[in-house]
């Protein structure tokens, strides 16, 4: 089981700051064929999405490819680093801190659509816009991120994050904030019930809605009054997260701060004027803990029982899929696990499994996990390479072994740096022999609030 490690892993605080300022990104960083020469061509390139996974494939294929015409198709001009949204709302970090203009990463020569993609024809390789026109490619990435299905629980919009005692960390900046906001107000009152959901689909950051239950405990200890609240986390299955070890601790953590965790609930409907949730229940009820509080409203046509609970704080994650013009083109997985909602990519070499063409990058991508910043940079050098050796009709060479990391943040102050892969295999991990994993430490708190930010932004840069 992980433990709280006291010794911040045997790193003196002011070695490891010294280490980092000095490092910067470095450390998280590893060398992925960034000085190979360029490939000359003529092909229209078109990047769908301007995030973390579509900027740093820009910059890359700006460098990669001599004389092709790329083209981003993006219409934000704020770029938002949506990892510090956990932060804000749990009012560690300002706002402002999250937010950088696009136009900084933008590479030259790079063609910047500012309009939002409508549609994707994939049998004549043409992307439409929003406005009418077109865009004719030879190769596509499609580095959409995803899209937030907040109108499938029954009553809730991204408009009531901050209002009603709802919070919601993925909704937007101003959504963290506003959240940070009610749970400002949730404490104020001195006590209450606070619930924190999942969702029953992927999302991104899948450690997300467990870190701001974590952060909440912190501030609910620290408020002098932990014993006048209620804190439930109502699961849709009987996991918590995907790693065993790490779900094993989360559960075990939930109970020794008291939070009551109900599994096999699912969020369906909310009533806002009422501060009443209604919830769907499938499967065995073995794992709450504590008295069982919900009251029975209905069985549903599906037969699954309808619970209704009462709060005075709720964080709402939302169902999440593909963008739905991904999910109306060919592009979207026909058959498997991800059928209808998200693109269908080979999961090692990210090309598409119907269309050799076309390659995906990100949170859109169906794949069993890969769903947050530190898999993009994984991803991108396969993308980048594998591409090139699609243009001259070569093998792809890389392979995604489906790295990703979460800095599971288990109390202000405090965190975890979880790395792992497809096959939930440690062997090639960690990527800093100094951390444990497994422990809770000051230093993987600190990498969390000072480091992956200008990693980040490395990643966007092409820059690793």
């Amino acid at each position: 089981m992980p433990r709280h490690n006291s010794d911040l892993s045997r790193l003196d605080r002011r070695q490891f700051l010294k280490w980092s300022a000095g490092a910067g990104a470095a450390g998280l960083l590893y060398s992925s064929g960034l000085h190979a020469r360029p490939l000359s061509t003529n092909a229209r390139v078109v990047i769908l999405g301007g995030g973390a996974a579509g900027m740093a494939m820009a910059n890359r294929l700006s460098r990669r490819l001599d004389g092709a015409r790329i083209s981003l198709v993006e219409p934000r001009e704020i770029h938002h680093y949506q990892p510090g949204w956990t932060l804000v709302a749990s009012g560690v970090w300002l706002p402002e801190k999250t937010m950088r203009p696009n136009a900084r990463f933008v590479p030259a020569g790079v063609y910047w659509v500012r309009q939002p993609a409508a549609g994707i024809d994939a049998a004549n390789r043409r992307v439409e816009l929003e406005d009418g026109s077109s865009l004719d490619y030879d190769y596509l990435i499609v580095a959409t991120g995803l899209q937030l299905n907040y109108h499938l629980i029954d009553g809730m919009s991204p408009e009531l994050v901050g209002t009603q005692g709802i919070g919601s960390v993925y909704a937007s900046l101003e959504g963290a904030t506003r959240t940070r906001d009610a749970i400002d107000a949730w404490i104020a009152q001195g006590s209450g019930k606070g619930i924190f959901t999942a969702a029953p689909t992927p999302v991104k950051c899948a450690g997300a809605p467990l870190k701001m239950t974590f952060t909440t405990l912190s501030r609910l200890e620290n408020s002098g009054h932990r014993d006048d609240f209620q804190v439930e986390f109502m699961a849709p299955g009987a996991a918590l997260f995907s790693q065993p070890w790490v779900n094993d601790f989360v559960k075990q953590r939930f109970d020794d701060q008291g939070v009551t965790r109900r599994h096999h609930y699912r969020l369906s409907a909310i009533d806002p004027g009422a501060r009443q949730a209604e919830f769907a229940f499938v499967g065995p009820d073995s794992e709450f803990t504590s008295h069982h509080e919900l009251r029975e409203a209905e069985f549903s046509e599906e037969g699954q029982r309808k619970v209704i609970a009462d709060y005075d704080f709720i964080h709402v994650v939302p169902p999440m899929s593909a963008p739905d013009f991904v999910k109306e083109s060919d592009l979207i997985a026909q058959d498997g696990p991800f059928r209808g909602e998200w693109l269908d990519v080979d999961i090692h070499t990210l090309q598409h499994n119907r269309y050799p063409e076309v390659f995906g990058i990100g949170d859109v991508i169906g794949a069993p996990i890969n769903k947050t910043a530190a898999s993009v940079k994984a991803q991108a050098p396969v993308v980048e390479d594998n591409l090139l050796a699609q243009m001259q009709n070569q093998p792809l060479p890389l392979r995604h072994n489906g790295y990703t990391s979460c800095p599971m943040i288990t109390g202000i102050g405090k965190a975890m740096l979880v790395e792992f892969g497809y096959d939930n295999d440690l062997a090639f991990l960690p990527s800093f022999p100094f951390i444990d994993p497994r422990d809770e430490s000051w230093v993987a708190w600190t990498m969390k609030d000072r480091m992956l930010q200008p990693a980040y932004y490395a990643v966007l840069e092409g820059q690793a």
